[in-house]
């Protein structure tokens, strides 16, 4: 297991998860193809343990087990992320928001933006057209600042579980 103490429960919004599941959601961060029996191995369990724990953790949202790509190297030029104001309620304007292909996620935030949207597309043409038609037209949304990627310097999502 990890070297950094923690105590025996740790929570995420309503749900608490022990040692052991932190555990193996480190394992899978460190490498998503991480075989289940060499998983059980780091943090004692059997290899059905460790699936079943994994399906759980799945279930209930906790964790996604994908592919992570460079979007330049699969054809989406442009990246960008987006400051939305609302008015009114943020909620319905953050879920039809996630509704978009295009988004890659959607954060409620405090401060001078309402909303913190990641969107990946083909090029300059569907950038404008997603903003200009697409975001810019639901209801509620009242203003948008777009601050457009140059280059990736560094995404990782190895960070662990503190």
């Amino acid at each position: 297991m990890a070297d950094v103490a923690r105590d025996s429960k740790k929570t995420n919004g309503s749900r608490s998860l022990d040692d052991v599941s932190l555990a193996i959601i480190e394992q899978l961060q460190e490498d998503g193809r991480r075989p289940y029996a060499a998983i059980g191995k780091a943090v004692g369990l059997s290899e059905a343990a460790v699936r079943q724990r994994v399906q759980k953790l799945q279930e209930q949202g906790v964790m996604q087990i994908v592919a992570v790509t460079d979007p330049l190297t699969v054809g989406f030029m442009r990246q960008a992320m987006l400051g939305i104001t609302v008015d009114g309620d943020v909620e319905p304007v953050a879920d039809a928001l996630a509704e978009l292909e295009e988004v890659d996620y959607v954060v409620i935030a405090a401060g001078s933006f309402d909303l913190l949207v990641e969107i990946v597309c083909q090029d300059d043409e569907h950038l404008l057209e997603l903003i200009n038609k697409r975001i810019r037209s639901l209801p509620g949304v009242r203003s948008t600042e777009s601050f457009v990627y140059l280059k990736l310097r560094k995404q990782t999502y190895t960070w662990g579980t503190r």
